[in-house]
């Protein structure tokens, strides 16, 4: 039993002692290897180094021999000929011997001598390249919702409308900008919009150019200046010819008739100048010096409105209606905010109004001239100043003191004669306690322009 435990031993370290030889060779024949490999790739390398160097050399001797054959005279052609091809026979068998790498480096390096050879004859064409045709939109999309009157405005104001999107139609001119249909649109302030063309349509809307194009679909504006438009419908129209536009006679202007509002705002004080049409206004007829006024606002205060009255009805016969109520019918040209003028051509005299106060049974206070002075008037009681006008001139009041003093009327009372005439203020406190008022001579249509004024101080008492 002991025997094959100590054979068992002694097997182990023999086992051991043998495989490191092993090991030890293995390695050696590797180291060989490397060795054998590296000699063979230093040998090839030597080999492709020297047919490169031969065939370089070569291609250099073929192009001096060629510059020499160019010099010398055609008769001594063949003796260089069979020089060439002697000395190119070597070169062509050392090309034939080499592997495809070497015949590669050869034609590379021929290529390179033949290229100053050929330097002088001429580049052939390239053709230019074909470029890729750009993606068109073909298809439509579905229907979306009509525009608004306001997102219409909105699309053709430029600077305005970026995002809205809509059905509706436009035209304009159609222009084909990068081989792409756009539509060329006046916008409101006469600025150009432009929409690019898409759909089914946009190969054939080019043939369109310069035409009128009407289009009909889905329009979204994708920039303040320019959008897009999915043609669903389309219609042109050539452009017209040229027509030689024969000098303008000159004409007077064609007059209109004035809208409602546009005659409220003639009426109205700081409002409407440079409004002119024909229209109706209604007011009180007055006079300064030769000429009629119509006064149809704020009588008396300095936010007076009045016409002075032209045209063929302005005659001796309105002098009978000095102060009374005329409907007059004209040209009416409002210069100022303050008023202007009216070429009437008829006129119709208007039953005055009731007066809102009735001066019987009132206690009136009289302050006749332009004299500065105290009075006491009781409340609910009358005041009158009168004071004489002169031509081009008339009396007023400031319309914030007009309501606090209670101011009802500003009659105007032509003279008996051609002289000036007078113009009575009559006024009604409604509130107790002391006022100064003050009067000012201010030229006709122009407040502002002020000749004179006076003060008068007034005590209300209850």
């Amino acid at each position: 039993m002991a025997k094959p435990k100590s054979g068992a031993k002694k097997t182990t370290p023999a086992g051991k002692a043998g495989a490191k030889p092993a090991a030890k060779k293995d390695s050696a024949a590797r180291l060989d290897l490397i060795k054998n490999a590296s000699k063979r790739v230093a040998k090839a390398a030597t080999k492709l180094a020297k047919a490169a160097s031969d065939i370089s050399k070569g291609a250099k001797g073929a192009v001096k021999k060629a510059v020499q054959e160019k010099a010398t005279p055609k008769k001594a052609a063949p003796a260089g000929k069979t020089a060439s091809a002697a000395k190119a026979a070597p070169a062509s068998k050392s090309a034939a011997k080499a592997p495809p790498a070497k015949a590669s480096a050869a034609a590379k390096s021929a290529a390179g001598g033949k290229s100053g050879k050929a330097s002088a004859a001429p580049s052939i064409p390239v053709a230019p390249p074909v470029e890729k045709p750009r993606p068109r939109a073909t298809k439509l999309p579905p229907p979306g919702e009509p525009l608004t009157k306001r997102e219409l405005e909105q699309l053709l104001t430029a600077g305005e409308g970026r995002g809205v999107t809509g059905e509706g139609s436009l035209k304009g001119r159609l222009v084909v900008t990068n081989d792409m249909p756009h539509l060329v649109v006046v916008g409101r302030d006469k600025r150009e919009l432009t929409f690019l063309l898409q759909g089914p349509d946009q190969e054939v809307l080019p043939a369109y150019v310069d035409h009128k194009v009407s289009v009909v679909g889905l329009i979204r504006k994708t920039t303040n200046h320019s959008g897009v438009i999915d043609v669903r419908k389309y219609s042109a129209k050539k452009p017209d010819a040229e027509v030689v536009e024969a000098t303008p006679v000159e004409t007077e202007a064609r007059l209109r008739y004035l809208s409602p509002g546009e005659v409220s705002m003639v009426t109205a004080a700081g409002m409407g100048a440079g409004i002119k049409g024909f229209a109706g206004v209604r007011g009180n007829l007055e006079m300064m010096g030769e000429e009629y006024i119509l006064v149809v606002s704020n009588g008396g205060t300095r936010q007076q409105v009045s016409f002075i009255i032209e045209g063929k009805a302005a005659t001796k016969a309105l002098r009978k209606f000095v102060g009374y109520t005329l409907q007059v019918q004209g040209v009416v040209d409002k210069t100022s905010g303050w008023g202007g003028r009216i070429a009437a051509e008829n006129f119709e005299p208007r039953p005055s109004e009731a007066r809102a106060v009735s001066r019987d049974e009132m206690e009136l206070v009289h302050i006749e001239g332009e004299v500065p002075t105290s009075v006491d008037v009781r409340l609910n009681h009358g005041l009158t100043v009168r004071l004489p006008e002169q031509p081009g001139f008339t009396w007023a009041i400031e319309p914030t003191m007009a309501k606090r003093v209670g101011l009802r009327e500003a009659n105007f009372e032509p003279a008996p004669e051609d002289g000036p005439g007078t113009r009575e203020f009559f006024f009604t406190p409604r509130n107790p306690g002391s006022f100064e008022v003050e009067f000012f001579l201010a030229k006709a249509l122009s407040p502002g322009l002020v000749d004179r004024s006076f003060k008068i101080n007034v005590t209300v008492k209850p």
